[in-house]
């Protein structure tokens, strides 16, 4: 695997554990009356959304095999440009169901030599 690409899923793999981390233990209620932690977790979306772009344009083999990696960068730029349209339920939601799912996968990447 090539430097750039096991840095990249690096950079998945911290911010899937931060959000995870972050919502430890929280409801979506707890969710959507705390501004900080929204706050934290949108940026690691971002910051997964982004590397997985950046993925997608250098090795686009290793982006293709996440499941619904499309909809990650698409879900990233929803949360960058679409600000005002983000809605929580949505975002707790993925924290939810999917990105457990890209975190076991992030793993499995990089658990391979």
């Amino acid at each position: 695997m090539r430097l750039e690409t096991r840095k990249l899923l690096e950079d998945m793999r911290q911010a899937c554990a931060l959000v995870h981390g972050f919502t430890a233990g929280k409801t979506l209620a707890d969710y959507q009356a705390d501004a900080l932690l929204r706050s934290g977790v949108e940026r690691q979306f971002e910051i997964i959304g982004k590397a997985l772009g950046r993925l997608l344009r250098t090795d686009p083999q290793t982006a293709a095999q996440i499941s619904q990696y499309r909809r990650i960068i698409s879900f990233r730029n929803v949360l960058i440009h679409g600000y005002d349209v983000v809605e929580d339920e949505v975002v707790w939601d993925v924290v939810q169901r999917d990105l457990p799912v890209l975190h076991r996968e992030v793993e499995a990447f990089l658990a391979l030599p």
